[in-house]
């Protein structure tokens, strides 16, 4: 069992059993013996040696440990209640597994420095996937396969989604920042459902009412039905499943373990080169999207502060990485598919160079470029994502 230090030392266990703090006893660069549990050895390093305050760390896992999200372990019941819209635009067509408890880890340098819960546990993720998507239109585009952002998607994918005058001029831009625009049913659900969304109002009972179409590329809006439609088109440009790209462009390359699922809807198969095909969701807003584990999330996400490199190899293009957290030109706070910081307006007590994958129920990928850090929270209250912030910054030495 691990061994007992107290309340300043909160959150801190023994190697090899599951580390939440790596030992003050380090070698003399600061590195451990042993490895987090996973596909490939990840080095750890005590927070001292990472310019942590043991402490006042500790203090800030603690923080994320007693700041559980409300949500109830039921996230089938939750979405039933209509979390995000009454019935019977609630109805639930991908799959839904109960949730965890709180859960995340923090690197340095690439190093793990401290990890609290089940970093293993596959757990829904919700709209981190959007960022996942994101990747992979960046890969499309280093393939060949979109040729300019700025191109109508219509031209390139012919199923009937992106004809007329409307969804016509949607183009790959615009289905990237969230300003598309596109009008339709996708898998059985109205684009309108999410139409006039508020994401600050979401867990109240009240509808979210109607507004006018605007011209693509002219109103941003929170839509997963529209995102859902960018998962479409990417999976007709590769021609082949996107967790299957995922996998073998990503996931392995990184060291990821085999135990995360991407999902989609029982309404989303498509016919794809004469065979059926599952359409995976940017989300878990009606059930599907990615089930993963807060290890392969840090993953992912020092990935992305690596600029899209891993051990030497070009994983995701660099210039894709930063195009990604460019703000768009609607939201300063939204590059493709991926939250920013612009102006410390979403979270004050984070540097402005950070960016998040960000998942509802209380799902986050911080990645601070300034510091060299990546940090996962699982099911955290989203109303203390920042006080976590603030305690990570108050625990920094340098």
């Amino acid at each position: 069992m691990p061994a007992s230090h107290g309340a300043a030392d909160r959150g801190i266990a023994t190697i090899p059993e599951h580390p939440r703090f790596p030992p003050p006893d380090a070698g003399a660069d600061g590195t451990v013996p042993g490895t987090v549990p996973g596909t490939i050895p990840w080095p750890m390093l005590a927070p001292e040696a990472a310019g942590f305050d043991r402490a006042a760390l500790a203090d800030a896992i603690r923080f994320a440990e007693t700041h559980e999200t409300p949500w109830p372990r039921d996230i089938r019941a939750h979405l039933e209640a209509g979390h995000f819209e009454p019935p019977p635009d609630n109805e639930i067509i991908g799959p839904v597994a109960p949730r965890g408890g709180p859960t995340g880890l923090i690197l340095r340098h690439g190093r793990l420095v401290g990890a609290w819960g089940d970093t293993r546990r596959a757990d829904m993720t919700f709209s981190v996937a959007k960022s996942y998507l994101s990747i992979l239109a960046g890969l499309a585009v280093a393939d060949g396969l979109i040729a300019d952002l700025d191109e109508p998607v219509g031209r390139t994918v012919h199923d009937g989604g992106f004809e007329g005058p409307h969804n016509g001029a949607v183009t790959w831009r615009h289905l990237l920042t969230n300003t598309s625009e596109w009008e339709g049913t996708l898998f059985g659900k109205a684009d309108s459902i999410d139409r006039n969304r508020s994401l600050a109002a979401e867990g109240g009972t009240q509808r979210k009412g109607q507004r006018t179409l605007a011209a693509p590329g002219t109103h941003w809006e929170y839509n997963d039905v529209r995102v859902n439609r960018l998962s479409l088109a990417l999976l007709r440009r590769f021609g082949r499943p996107l967790p299957a790209v995922f996998a073998e462009r990503v996931m392995r390359p990184i060291g990821a373990s085999d135990e995360w699922r991407w999902h989609g809807y029982r309404t989303s198969m498509v016919e794809l080169a004469g065979r059926p095909v599952e359409s995976v969701s940017g989300g878990s807003h009606w059930g599907g999207g990615v089930f993963i584990g807060a290890e392969d999330q840090a993953r992912i996400g020092l990935l992305m502060l690596r600029r899209g490199a891993w051990e030497g190899r070009q994983v995701i293009p660099a210039g894709w990485v930063a195009q990604s957290v460019t703000p768009c030109a609607l939201n300063p706070e939204y590059g493709f598919l991926w939250w920013l910081n612009t102006g410390r307006t979403r979270w004050p007590s984070a540097p402005e160079a950070s960016f998040c994958a960000v998942g509802a129920g209380g799902n986050l990928t911080w990645i601070d470029p300034s510091r060299d850090l990546v940090a996962v929270l699982r099911w955290t209250d989203p109303a203390a994502m920042d006080g976590f912030m603030a305690a990570i910054g108050a625990a920094f030495r340098g």
